[in-house]
């Protein structure tokens, strides 16, 4: 092992730490972990990093969905957009990618405003996000499970990605059918978006996948790990009877798992920022909180269907400290490669992380 890989280790479990924080103290999180870190055989902020810098091509179409629509409140939850939008920040920064943002329609508008916060120039559609210089679009997917195969062949005809991305996006079980974190059937009331992921992996367009729980499209690549561990996720144990459970049946190449998916878009951008050397694509607190306000005032709302600027139950003040403390490992992980040098050679040397795990 190499200094550059011992630093790159430990920087992304710190990193996978932050984005696992469990603060409510449920456990699904860890559970969510376990079988993603065992697939990627690496921390999963490094693993989502290097999975986009190798599949990503310069100045490429980047589909980015997301938009998770809740029950009784009928309007878009704040986990996904803002993960979304860090996301693209980075690509249009670190990649000069064009991202086409993909939600339902009632996460369109805050996705609108959420661009300009994140200083991202706005194209009307897929046709002009191709033939400008970058900056991203939005397009909302169809509700309709009859339409929703042809709405992804003409969006597909119109600009195919080199990569998409999905991040607390609803995703199907195997019998087609959207769940809440509950167990109840949601199908009327989400995008049919996971049907283009679908489409996009049969022509083996790369792909990475964010969730939170198993219902989120991407994540039936861990499969084992939700039947068997996660609430409502095994055949037969949602509360709608359909009989299917709730977890996705869409399987991503790269799955990152997180407590709040918003917080392993931040980790990915993270460790963005350090392999490519750009502390400019890293997250802050500052833009966070613009991003949390703006989402509120446009309409999107915590799990709890407040109007507010928190996510899945906890407030900016912790989300803020997560992003801090991401900020500050990457910027010590740089500072300390000269001023460290010689204890990261004794402690390679010693052989305890001949086998990391």
């Amino acid at each position: 092992m190499t200094q550059q890989e011992l630093t790159e280790y430990n920087l992304g479990k710190s990193l996978d730490s932050l984005m696992h924080l469990d603060p409510r103290g449920y456990g699904v999180c860890n559970i969510l972990y376990h079988g993603a870190y065992k697939r990627a055989g690496m921390p999963l902020s490094v693993y989502g990093a290097r999975h986009m810098i190798t599949h990503i091509m310069p100045g490429s179409l980047v589909y980015i969905i997301t938009g998770f629509v809740l029950h009784p409140y009928n309007r878009a939850e704040t986990d996904g957009p803002p993960g979304a939008l860090v996301l693209a920040r980075a690509l249009v920064r670190g990649f000069d990618a064009k991202p086409l943002l993909i939600c339902p329609e009632e996460a369109a508008a805050a996705m609108g405003a959420l661009l300009e916060v994140a200083g991202i120039p706005y194209r009307a559609d897929v046709e002009e996000l191709k033939h400008s210089p970058p900056g991203a679009a939005i397009h909302t997917f169809t509700k309709d499970p009859q339409k929703a195969a042809s709405e992804a062949e003409k969006l597909l005809a119109r600009g195919r990605p080199s990569y998409v991305i999905a991040i607390e996006a609803p995703g199907a079980n195997e019998g087609g059918v959207y769940h809440n974190a509950l167990g109840r059937d949601v199908s009327a009331l989400e995008a049919k978006s996971d049907v283009l992921f679908a489409a996009l992996q049969k022509a083996e367009t790369p792909s990475l996948a964010i969730g939170d729980l198993g219902n989120e499209c991407g994540m039936g690549a861990l499969r084992d790990t939700l039947t068997r561990y996660v609430p409502y996720a095994a055949p037969g144990g949602c509360s709608c009877g359909c009989g299917g459970g709730i977890a996705a049946s869409t399987s991503a190449e790269a799955v990152i798992t997180a407590t709040v998916s918003n917080w392993a878009a931040y980790g990915i951008t993270a460790a963005l920022g350090y392999l490519l050397g750009r502390p400019d694509l890293l997250h802050t607190p500052e833009l966070e909180d613009r991003l949390l306000a703006v989402a509120a005032e446009r309409g999107l709302v915590d799990m709890y269907g407040e109007a507010i600027p928190a996510v899945d139950g906890l407030n900016s003040t912790i989300i803020k400290s997560i992003i801090t403390l991401m900020g500050e490992c990457v910027t010590n992980a740089r500072t300390h490669e000269e001023k460290c040098k010689t204890w990261f050679a004794k402690t390679i040397a010693l052989g305890f992380f001949e086998n990391p795990g």
